[in-house]
């Protein structure tokens, strides 16, 4: 596996990570312990090194399969993790904010333990909150980094001005939001500040959420417990409208004789030396065609024609509910 540097950090990882989410959260039923263990110990076997995880994410089971599956490779790999939510019986993880500099602390000390390590390498706000200064955050996750107990901060679906003010206190050493073919936002603002500041980019969702695969249609209709489905990108004239993307393409893939899925994860590579996306899967032969795309190399012809086919597509439906938007990009 090729390897990345997350911009002027000391922090080099294989050019593709794992999203660990799927595997217990948000795409319906969580997968058995048993093979979400062997899922990612097979990653790491394929030369993936960065695993991305997160304390809401099942909440809390997803930290203890990252930790179990890594805990025999601790030293070769970098796991990242976030905080930012309360987590309690009576409340939705999703939608209440908390990034109080003591609940910083008490997260950072649970993670730790479900990830069986005495070191945090990339701990990440998981959403900006507005209630609390983003200096304090920042100053609270400085301390732990000169405690040891953490190696980089992080910050996810975050704004430029927020970016600058946080990497005023420490140096932010990544920034994870959403990024494919089919949302694009980060470039306008987000790349030239992280660019300026040596800060590396991790994309979520390269894949689309599955839907760049081509693995999905009009008719592809989804569980409750399924995220998608309260997502207007994924409702049904949405999807009708956006395989117009997935055919064209499929059209360049199939004449690459690659998938649309390693295409797609191709392009992000090329856009920037700094970017690291972690697609997510339950499937070995899934992850295997995921890593596979860091080997593929577009040709400036290929990108034109990617860029041509983006221009002349639209795309239909919101990434988020509305509820979900006002946690975003603040």
């Amino acid at each position: 596996m090729k390897q990345r540097r997350l911009g002027s950090s000391n922090l080099n990882i294989s050019a593709i990570g794992l999203g660990c989410m799927g595997l217990s959260h948000a795409y319906g039923p969580a997968v058995d312990r048993q093979s979400g263990v062997a899922l990612i110990r097979a990653a790491v076997e394929r030369g993936v090194t960065f695993f991305d995880t997160a304390e809401v994410y099942g909440p809390y089971t997803n930290e203890e399969l990252v930790g179990e599956a890594l805990m025999p490779f601790r030293d070769q790999v970098v796991i990242a993790t976030k905080f930012g939510f309360d987590i309690g019986p009576n409340t939705d993880p999703q939608r209440r904010l908390n990034s109080q500099p003591n609940h910083i602390r008490e997260v950072a000390e649970a993670s730790l333990r479900r990830l069986r390590t005495d070191r945090i390498d990339l701990l990440y706000q998981h959403r900006v909150a507005p209630d609390v200064p983003i200096e304090e955050v920042a100053g609270t996750v400085k301390d732990l980094i000169q405690q040891g107990k953490v190696r980089y901060f992080g910050l996810s679906e975050a704004g430029a001005p927020t970016i600058r003010r946080a990497h005023a206190v420490v140096p932010v050493a990544a920034v994870q939001s959403e990024y494919s073919l089919w949302w694009r936002e980060p470039e306008t603002e987000i790349f030239p500040t992280l660019e300026e500041l040596g800060i590396g980019f991790v994309p979520f969702s390269p894949l689309g959420r599955g839907f760049l695969t081509g693995a999905m249609s009009a008719n592809t209709r989804f569980d409750r417990d399924d995220f998608r489905y309260a997502l207007p990108r994924f409702a049904p004239e949405a999807l009708k409208t956006n395989q117009a993307l997935v055919d064209r393409i499929g059209e360049i893939a199939s004449r690459r004789q690659v998938t649309r899925a390693q295409i797609a994860l191709a392009w992000v590579l090329a856009q920037k030396p700094w970017i690291v996306p972690i697609p997510g899967t339950t499937k070995l032969h899934r992850l295997e065609e995921n890593i596979a795309a860091a080997d593929i190399a577009l040709s400036p012809d290929d990108l034109r024609e990617i860029d041509d086919v983006l221009s002349n597509v639209s795309i239909a439906g919101a990434r988020y509910s509305e509820n979900l938007q006002k946690l975003v990009s603040r």
